[in-house]
């Protein structure tokens, strides 16, 4: 029995989220196993990264399962890809320490948000970019997004994985690049809290659109039991880039 680390790709836009849920709800997990399970494996459940919601899609998710394979990782890797659907892929597969946990040794997290700028509808386009019909003031996205950077406590902008859990976060990186009318902001932290990004994206917008004030805003950070209500920005912007790892 070995421990084998991949990472998937996928797009979120036919699933109910990572996570496995009820019989009959498709997710990404559940399908992840399904394909697994076509080829001997026998475990109850593969470990993952973090669970991504509904509609969010991923290039950098990382999972790991432990089987008994007789065979090279190619193999491996050719045989799960054989029976996922075609909105899921292992990118890659490796041996791993048999101790790895691809969630509690993560070092790190990375997101983008896409937006794309145009006052008409972009069938092609929206699929994985938010749609806005001017472009936010770029100097605020940049102001709102430095302020991220260090430990805060982001309580006000989502709620821990677990019931009392702590809300302090650490952010690395959070920037904006330009492509033209696209937009996209990269946040990497340590860990991410529950809804976390898809807020600030929405908290950002709001304030290079005019609709908020970036001081008020802002302000939270420093009141995290004071939630942020202006909403959340759609799942089908957001992406799992990649999980950094220190071994």
């Amino acid at each position: 029995m070995e421990t084998y680390k991949s990472i998937v790709a996928y797009d979120g836009s036919a699933f109910h989220g990572y996570q496995r849920q009820a019989e009959g709800v498709r997710t990404v997990q559940g399908c992840v196993e399904e394909a697994l399970r076509t080829i001997g494996w026998r475990e109850d459940a593969v470990l993952a990264a973090g669970r991504t919601d509904a509609g969010v899609h991923a290039r950098g998710q990382v999972i790991c399962f432990r089987m008994a394979w007789k065979h090279p990782c190619e193999d491996l890797l050719a045989a799960v890809n054989a029976s996922l659907p075609r909105e899921i892929a292992l990118r890659t597969c490796e041996l791993a320490p048999e101790d790895f946990h691809p969630r509690y040794d993560a070092r790190s997290r990375i997101y983008n948000y896409s937006l794309i700028v145009d006052p008409l509808r972009m069938p092609l386009e929206e699929r994985y970019a938010w749609r806005r019909e001017s472009l936010p003031d770029g100097d605020i996205l940049d102001r709102f997004a430095e302020a991220l950077l260090g430990e805060h406590d982001f309580g006000a902008f989502g709620r821990a994985p677990l019931p009392g859990g702590s809300t302090r976060r650490e952010v690395m990186q959070a920037h904006w690049t330009r492509d033209g009318s696209r937009l996209r902001l990269t946040l990497e932290a340590n860990a991410f809290l529950y809804h976390m990004v898809r807020r600030i994206v929405a908290a950002m917008v709001a304030c290079g659109e005019g609709r908020a004030e970036l001081e008020t805003v802002l302000a939270h950070l420093d009141r995290p039991q004071d939630p942020w209500d202006g909403g959340l920005a759609p799942a089908h912007g957001l992406c799992l880039e990649a999980v950094r790892y220190d071994r």
